[in-house]
């Protein structure tokens, strides 16, 4: 059964593993499905203003473990193995196996990239917005954040204080309970988190074999020019596009551009697989 298109996305839940995992699915009447995986400390809600512009697409944001709705793994399990798995929980028990078409910014990219490598037969294409297979980062400071602030506005300012700069991008995961103000991701699990994903993911990037576009924000803190060209040159069917003014969130801070890049990828997979 079709849906018409939902602007605000329909807010759904499902299992995997012991995790209760959430999405929004924003629905709209085609079999071709856009799955987005957000960043660190980001959540399915920073998509919105981009899903509604693929009216040709069913896309669905998920909320990875540890943010936004979905739930903190009690013993702090970000392994590699564990988003993975998730990725498959959901299209295998959401989707009926249905392949998808993934993007994936940041800490979603090379969840994506890596599912494709792990999971072939389920993914026609992927689009990697800004993150490489060479990773060393720290975002140890993270843990100098609050648990609750007085405000929102202290809440920022926190943030500022921490030493964050992309202080919007944030407080779009922030929530206000009985306590106070907060953020929906797993403060302590962030840096875990990180670490996990660090290390030498070259054998990934070059294992699939689908199309895949990789967006790069030429002032971004978290992948270089040269590493993005030699990733695209090493790999078969690969593209690359440059935003020479935006930072390490292309689709925040031209979601014009980062929408028309995408979609002239996409326009062109049409006889590729089960794209059509």
């Amino acid at each position: 059964m079709t849906h018409s298109y939902h602007p605000l996305g329909i807010r759904k839940f499902f299992r995997s593993g012991d995790l209760t995992l959430s999405y929004l699915d924003f629905e709209g009447d085609s079999h071709k499905i856009l799955l987005l995986l957000h960043g660190h400390m980001g959540n399915a809600r920073e998509f919105a203003k981009l899903a509604h512009k693929f009216a040709d697409w069913r896309v669905i944001a998920l909320d990875q473990r540890g943010h936004g709705w979905s739930e903190h793994p009690p013993e702090k399990d970000y392994s590699r193995a564990s988003y993975i798995a998730d990725i498959f929980t959901f299209i295998d028990q959401e989707l009926g196996g249905t392949p998808v078409t993934i993007l994936g910014h940041s800490l979603g990219g090379v969840n994506a990239y890596q599912f494709a490598a792990r999971y072939p037969e389920l993914v026609d294409a992927v689009i990697v917005e800004d993150i490489g297979v060479e990773l060393n980062h720290d975002i140890s400071y993270v843990v100098n954040l609050p648990e609750r602030s007085a405000s929102l506005q202290h809440l920022r300012e926190a943030l500022a204080d921490a030493g964050f700069r992309a202080i919007d991008y944030f407080s779009e995961s922030a929530f206000e309970d009985e306590k106070g103000w907060g953020f929906r991701f797993d403060i302590t699990g962030m840096a875990i988190s990180t670490q996990g994903i660090n290390g030498n993911h070259w054998g990934d990037w070059l294992a699939s074999t689908c199309p895949i576009l990789l967006v790069h924000g030429q002032k971004s803190w978290a992948l270089q020019l040269d590493e993005a060209e030699r990733m695209v040159s090493q790999r078969p069917l690969t593209k690359l596009a440059v935003f020479k003014q935006c930072g390490h969130g292309v689709h925040s801070d031209d979601v014009n551009g980062f929408y028309q890049a995408v979609n002239v990828f996409l326009e062109g997979l049409n006889g590729h697989r089960s794209v059509k």
